[in-house]
């Protein structure tokens, strides 16, 4: 009898054990951040396990916990070629949820894997579509591009595209000059441009001013004695007085009337030197009135010989 009952109380403590390691065994603890997707016997559980402790069903059971927070996941530089034939790479950044723990545990076999090819190729294509400018300046527009392209098939999968960010481009050295060289030219421009029109706002206030000025016949007299005023407030300068503006203008009436007096003068007859030579006339000439030529003009006498004295 004493052998039956160590008999029974061993096969007793075994069969304690053996439920209490089944009980721990089908024991699943599921995190707030994960959801349970539950296969017995290979067939789905139309139930997805919620967070808490769970229990199964030994042997027939086998849970797949699925987290639902937002994976970040890194997409690696892919090297690209642009709409405008520039060659690029570019690196990306994915952030997506799981929203259907049954169709990411059915539908896929590692839907972390699947995103980061899909993220791939689609950054290639997005890539391809888009000029350099479009992808330096408008970046927005290739994100929302991008995360559609993404996020079409990842549908099926219970996964959500939250958004897409393009991390870095990667230029070559002799783009990266040429850019150079065009943002300083641009730069340029504009200086020159302003400068211009900063120049042309001074030259119209100027004018108007001097239109202002000189309607009344003192203004600039008065302007001319407020800039010595301004100059003399210096004790270190050098004061040069200029003439006033009325002599400045005296002069200039006094040439203005010379210059109409003279044009308004007749001219002198030009003599003509077309007019051929008179004859000789027969009418002996004048002598002159002077006595010293009347004298050696006249002849010397003579004596009886002939000779002269």
């Amino acid at each position: 009898m004493k052998d039956v009952g160590s008999v029974l109380t061993t096969v007793l403590i075994v069969v304690v054990i053996l439920v209490v390691l089944l009980t721990v065994s089908s024991l699943r603890m599921v995190q707030q951040y994960q959801r349970g997707v539950v296969l017995r016997f290979g067939r789905l559980l139309p139930e997805v396990r919620e967070p808490g402790l769970r229990m199964l069903v030994p042997v027939a059971d086998r849970m797949v916990k699925v987290p639902v927070q937002t994976i970040v996941l890194d997409v690696p530089p892919q090297g690209a070629i642009t709409k405008d034939n520039v060659t690029l790479s570019v690196d990306a950044v994915v952030y997506f949820r799981v929203i259907d723990p049954v169709k990411a545990v059915v539908n896929v076999e590692n839907y972390l894997g699947a995103i980061s090819q899909v993220a791939r190729t689609s950054l290639r294509s997005v890539i391809g579509r888009a000029d350099l400018d479009t992808m330096l300046s408008d970046r927005e527009q290739v994100n929302s591009e991008l995360r559609a392209v993404i996020d079409t098939p990842t549908d099926d999968w219970g996964i959500s595209v939250d958004r897409v960010e393009i991390k870095d481009i990667a230029l070559p050295e002799g783009m990266r000059r040429a850019m150079a060289h065009q943002a300083e030219a641009e730069r340029d421009r504009r200086a020159r441009v302003i400068a211009a029109d900063g120049e042309f706002q001074a030259s119209t206030r100027l004018a108007d001013a001097a239109r202002v000025m000189g309607a009344p016949s003192g203004a600039l007299q008065l302007r001319l004695l407020q800039t010595v005023s301004e100059v003399a407030s210096d004790q270190n300068s050098t004061l040069v007085m200029p003439l006033p503006m009325e002599v400045l203008r005296y002069f200039e009436q006094a040439s203005a009337a010379a210059a109409g007096a003279q044009a308004s003068a007749p001219s002198l007859p030009t003599p003509n030197t077309s007019t051929p030579l008179s004859a000789p006339s027969s009418t002996p000439a004048a002598l002159p009135s002077d006595p010293l030529v009347n004298v050696a003009s006249q002849p010397e006498p003579t004596n009886g010989d002939g000779a002269g004295r």
